[in-house]
């Protein structure tokens, strides 16, 4: 398994490590429920640095990323984020991936680890087929990344920066020093709650992460690994790539449809028109379970006696106290409110289809 700059502090916590795609990565290290908690009421620390980062620089870097995804960047302002998806000829999402303009020659695509390779080979040949004048670099290895999220990030964080988080809104990123090293930080996250992503050079990310952990005692902050991040981003129905949606996913099936700008050209758009003429026959929903048990990833959806979807996400809520879901379920019985039944253990479990999100956060 590859192994994160992070690997050994996270060792040195007694912390749990599991494979996740081929990364040597902590899934706990006092408890999910203790962790998830101290993300919603306080505040906790990530490792992230198995996430992948693509720089894509020169006079027709934009012409490149308009082209290859399905987002509309032209108005995009140096500092901003957006999120956006990488399509395949089929019109399959390969990947749901940020974009940080960093100027306007220069951006940095944030992907999800499993995805880094796919889309770096994506995005070379589409740059090869269209003779786009711009580089494209893998520059991973070289970045370590760390979210720290919870209503008392910024608190927390004002420690350790000279940057006025007050002005830096969501989605906003700046270029700064976090615990003196050269950061990117970003108000983002994948917790729902309020909090900054920070990248920096892969040799200095073990520092930011020992002065942050040192400084938020006092904040009640907790190292949070991968059982609590998926509980959170589920609470907010923040999808899992490969897993609530794979290359065989149009971006109308699943809650993406708002990041297709169907005004300019991408690459898979005659696939994905014909989705959205002819409709779709099955919807990404969201579900509670009514009668007991946890529905899991793989589980049947049942309407009466009739198969009707697929689970993609199921756990338990910390915040809600009660067990949730992701489905793909046949168009017909994706309004809120349906019925449904799913398999657990042999037996026939009751649940209904409802609004997403689960949870939202309450702002200030």
């Amino acid at each position: 398994m590859k192994k994160t700059p992070l690997y050994e502090k996270h060792l040195a916590l007694n912390a749990k490590i599991i494979d996740f795609g081929g990364w040597a990565m902590p899934v706990q290290y006092t408890g999910v429920i203790e962790e998830h908690n101290a993300t919603r009421n306080a505040v906790s620390v990530f490792d992230i640095c198995h996430m992948g980062e693509i720089e894509v620089r020169g006079p027709q870097a934009l012409e490149l990323l308009q082209f290859a995804l399905t987002r509309d960047l032209a108005g995009q302002k140096t500092g901003r984020v957006r999120l956006a998806l990488l399509l395949n000829d089929h019109g399959g999402i390969i990947d749901d991936l940020t974009v940080y303009k960093m100027a306007s020659d220069r951006y940095i695509l944030v992907t999800n680890a499993a995805r880094r390779e796919s889309d770096y080979h994506r995005l070379q040949s589409i740059r090869a087929d269209k003779k786009f004048d711009c580089k494209i670099e893998d520059i991973s290895d070289k970045i370590g990344k760390v979210d720290l999220q919870g209503p008392r990030a910024q608190e927390l964080l004002r420690l350790l920066t000279d940057t006025d988080l007050d002005s830096l809104g969501f989605y906003f990123f700046c270029e700064t020093k976090v615990a003196k090293a050269e950061a990117i930080l970003s108000r983002s996250g994948y917790t729902g709650e309020d909090g900054f992503e920070i990248y920096a050079p892969a040799d200095k990310i073990g520092l930011i992460w020992d002065e942050l952990t040192s400084a938020g005692v006092g904040f009640g902050l907790k190292p949070a690994g991968l059982g609590a991040r998926d509980t959170l981003r589920l609470e907010c129905a923040l999808m899992l790539n490969g897993q609530d949606m794979t290359e065989e996913t149009s971006p109308l099936e699943v809650t993406y449809g708002w990041l297709v700008d169907w005004g300019k050209d991408f690459a898979g758009k005659d696939a994905a028109e014909a989705v959205r003429d002819r409709g779709i026959d099955k919807k990404l929903v969201g579900f509670e379970m009514t009668g007991r048990g946890i529905a899991r990833h793989g589980y049947h959806v049942f309407k009466g006696e009739r198969q009707a979807g697929i689970v993609t996400s199921g756990t338990f809520s910390p915040t809600l106290n009660r067990a949730i879901g992701l489905a793909f379920v046949d168009i017909s019985c994706a309004a809120a409110g349906t019925e449904l039944s799913i398999i657990i253990r042999d037996r026939q479990a009751s649940a209904k289809v409802v609004k997403l999100p689960f949870y939202k956060r309450e702002k200030p």
